[in-house]
């Protein structure tokens, strides 16, 4: 079976071979993809090889590796990645992590060679991170795997029992299953994990939020944005193709009763920043790009990393994108957390947890556009209102911690 697995895992990877290498975001860094990585002598503490696909799961894993460290001085933190925006936000952790590259493809060779050069005592994966090859060839190395946020959604159990069915249960294979939430768990205990591996800690994403960014960051950015003092900003947090006509055309209609409104608009993506300055041109808008001089200026885009806590906390009200359509929504946490309103769409799935946290407690959900327009309206005339809501979700996110303190001490306990 493992040597069909082997086989199937080739066929499959040529298959997929044309995606691979055309693809902007997953093209680079060929030789660590086929395991030709650096390789590490052995230190004298214990290696932790964590990984994560996106700039997002490596965002998720920072709290919970930054408190293993300063637990544990000794340990040597190895961070892998996927895509290209993931490695320049593991990059940026040089500070405790030794080592970064990219994850190897997922066949026998390309996984043989990165656990042999990078020889990790652990292995943490983000979220859903079931790699077959890795996980069994890991395992038989002796290498301790630990499941971080663990996350299996409803729609997708019978998907992975069909995998299971023909890799075997990979789950069994793990010494730990740290689990975001109890639904997370039931759903893990349907595919067949047993308890005593498995804990219930929360989202280290809760971890993340940063509600004092750094003021003279703040200022910077108020400079660059060049709103007449006093006038409301609002900005449009983390947004996806499709959202940006229907939250300018939003914004065109408030402006009639309120000219001084401002907005800013981050889309989740820098790459698309020019696509939608266009779009706010076309509408009539005086806009410009956040890396552009000038002042006086409708609409800004934002088209720098890093800067969105700052841009939050300049907000009058915030609005996050990826929930106006079925991308499931983004972190709605972070703005809370800088004491705004947190408006959100409909589509908030992948964000279930955040939800439950900030919903009725300084977060809004709409239904459509319309309903944005009049929750908008609303609360940029009534700021006794917009200062107790901002209140509320500043206190509720803060309250949420703690997830990645728990996942460091159980991690450690498996280091031992």
């Amino acid at each position: 079976m493992r040597l069909l697995l082997g086989l199937a895992s080739y066929v499959l990877f040529c298959v997929a071979w044309p995606f691979l290498f055309f693809h902007p975001k997953l093209r680079a860094g060929y030789r660590e993809r086929f395991g030709f990585g650096p390789r590490l002598p052995k230190g004298r503490g214990p290696r932790i090889w964590a990984h994560g696909a996106s700039a997002g799961d490596v965002l998720a894993l920072i709290p919970t590796l930054k408190a293993l460290k300063a637990a544990r001085p000794d340990v040597e933190i190895v961070l892998s990645t996927i895509t290209n925006s993931g490695r320049a936000m593991a990059e940026r952790q040089q500070g405790f992590v030794s080592v970064v590259t990219y994850l190897p493809y997922d066949i026998p060779f390309a996984v043989r060679g990165a656990l042999k050069r990078l020889a990790p005592d652990v292995l943490v994966l983000e979220y859903t991170e079931i790699w077959p090859q890795l996980i069994l060839n890991a395992h038989d190395r002796g290498v301790r795997l630990v499941l971080h946020n663990g996350r299996f959604s409803d729609a997708r159990i019978s998907s992975y029992r069909r995998l299971f069915a023909f890799t075997g249960n990979l789950l069994r294979r793990f010494t730990l299953l740290l689990m975001r939430d109890d639904q997370q768990a039931e759903n893990a205990r349907k595919l067949g994990v047993d308890e005593h591996v498995m804990q219930t800690t929360g989202n280290t994403k809760f971890d993340n939020v940063m509600p004092d960014p750094p003021a003279e960051k703040v200022a910077e950015l108020r400079s660059a944005i060049a709103s007449p003092d006093g006038a409301p900003i609002w900005v449009a947090g983390s947004t996806h193709e499709d959202e940006e006509e229907i939250l300018l055309g939003v914004f065109a209609r408030l402006r009639s009763s309120l000219p001084e409104l401002r907005m800013v608009i981050a889309p989740r993506y820098t790459e698309r920043a020019e696509r939608v300055l266009a779009i706010a041109k076309t509408l009539g808008f005086k806009a410009k790009r956040r890396s552009q001089d000038g002042a006086g200026y409708d609409v800004v885009v934002l088209d720098t990393i890093g800067e969105l806590a700052a841009c939050y906390a300049l907000a009058t009200i915030v609005f996050v994108g990826g929930s106006f359509v079925r991308r499931g929504g983004q972190n709605i946490l972070e703005p809370a957390a800088a004491g705004k309103p947190t408006i959100f769409g409909p589509f908030m799935h992948n964000f279930a947890d955040s939800v439950q946290v900030l919903l009725g407690r300084g977060g809004i959900q709409v239904a459509s556009p319309d309903q944005l327009e009049r929750v908008l309206k609303d609360l940029l005339e009534r700021e006794p209102r917009r200062r107790e809501l901002g209140e509320l979700a500043r206190a509720q996110a803060l309250s949420s911690r703690g997830a990645a303190q728990r996942n460091a001490d159980l991690i450690a306990g498996v280091l031992k």
